[in-house]
């Protein structure tokens, strides 16, 4: 789903100016990146089938199909890139969380619960928040849906009366707005209006200075970046779901080199972050950066996030990198039923004769978006 976060100038995050959220569930025929506009547990899911928790009957097909496309992340040169399955790898979250709700006992009488708020009659928001809903009731969580269709009479102080009483509300432990919001609404003060603790886009100035916050690598003041379950605040949800991806395969962060191509506060920034607290060595590419071609081909994690087509070809691609793929772009594509095609920042077909683990678009990291999204309501409500 496409979501759009405005945050003022004036807020809080360190970054600072304007923070945009572009939030993928969902592909829509239109989505496209403006340039530089584009954004868990460590333990390994595709590396073996005998390390892993036991899932519900109804999800052993999925665990087959899972494991026949496991190995260890590649250390030599090899001729064609894996794929990172992110359908697969979101439908596993989404069942371990299912696992772990139904899991609770009888005497807990609460369940994880996300809000929703929906201004207006737009096909695609509807569309969207329907997914979301859909994917809570998947997993076991409860959803709440306020609605307001009539823009005309909707006001400001409406849509914040019922984000504070939502910030309130010991049954929802996650909030999100659904944008965009009409012209007459103050989006920025709507969604600031947010508890951090319930922000579960992890977009709030609170937690993007939490996340750019680099003293929690020591002392009293540490924590465990392997494990988002344990991170006391919470992280945009695309940035998680670029690091659950390489986590998933097996690839060891720590020491790599690792390249993010975009420098936005939605994907470029946070990711950059997130990378960094594990310990790669972190470049961030940019529009004025000079020969980001040797730059990038330097890399062993590639995070292209910059919303241009193709940008990134194989030429630009280290033998057996990591590429991890935010970038959605529509493409003419003469013949075929739709008119276009989706394609990411990356010249796929290319980069994947160097590389050696890609995610596809789409199909790589969209899918992810959604089951970040609900982790982060369960870690709301833990």
């Amino acid at each position: 789903a496409v979501h759009y976060f405005m945050l003022s100038p004036g807020s809080s995050l360190a970054v600072g100016l304007v923070l945009s959220s572009l939030v993928l569930d969902s592909i829509a025929p239109s989505a496209a990146f403006a340039p530089d506009a584009t954004a868990s547990s460590a333990r390994p899911f595709l590396l073996s089938t005998s390390s892993q928790p036991p899932l519900p009957p109804s999800n052993r097909r999925r665990r087959r199909a899972l494991s026949s496309s496991s190995s260890s992340p590649p250390t030599t040169m090899s001729s064609q890139a894996k794929d990172i399955d992110g359908k697969s790898i979101a439908a596993a979250v989404r069942s371990e969380l299912a696992e772990k709700i139904g899991a609770l006992p009888a005497a807990v009488t609460s369940r994880p619960g996300l809000a929703v708020m929906l201004v207006g009659t737009r096909k695609d928001s509807q569309t969207y928040v329907r997914m979301k809903q859909k994917a809570c009731a998947d997993v076991g969580m409860r959803s709440f849906l306020e609605k307001y269709e009539d823009v005309d009479d909707v006001t400001e102080e409406q849509l914040l009366e019922k984000i504070a009483r939502w910030n309130n509300d010991d049954a929802v432990h996650g909030i999100l707005v659904q944008l965009p919001l009409p012209e007459k609404i103050d989006e920025a003060r709507v969604l600031e209006a947010v508890d951090p603790a319930k922000d579960v886009d992890g977009l709030h100035p609170a937690n993007a200075a939490r996340l750019f916050n680099t003293a929690t690598h020591a002392g009293a003041n540490k924590l465990n970046w392997k494990d988002f379950g344990s991170i006391p605040f919470h992280i945009p949800c695309t940035p998680q779901g670029c690091i659950e991806l390489i986590d998933r395969i097996g690839c060891d962060i720590e020491g790599k080199n690792a390249v993010v191509i975009g420098r936005s506060n939605l994907v470029g920034l946070p990711v950059a972050m997130l990378l960094l607290h594990r310990n790669a060595t972190v470049t961030v590419v940019h529009s004025r950066t000079k020969d980001a071609e040797s730059v990038v081909k330097r890399a062993d994690i590639v995070v292209a996030a910059v919303g241009r087509a193709r940008m990134v070809p194989r030429s630009w691609i280290k033998e057996g990198a990591v590429v991890i793929d935010v970038g959605i772009n529509s493409v003419d594509a003469p013949g075929t039923k739709r008119g276009y095609k989706l394609v990411g920042d990356v010249d796929y077909e290319g980069a994947r004769e160097a590389a050696g683990w890609i995610t596809p678009v789409p199909g790589g990291v969209g899918p992810m978006t959604i089951a970040m999204l609900l982790r982060n309501t369960w870690n709301g409500w833990r």
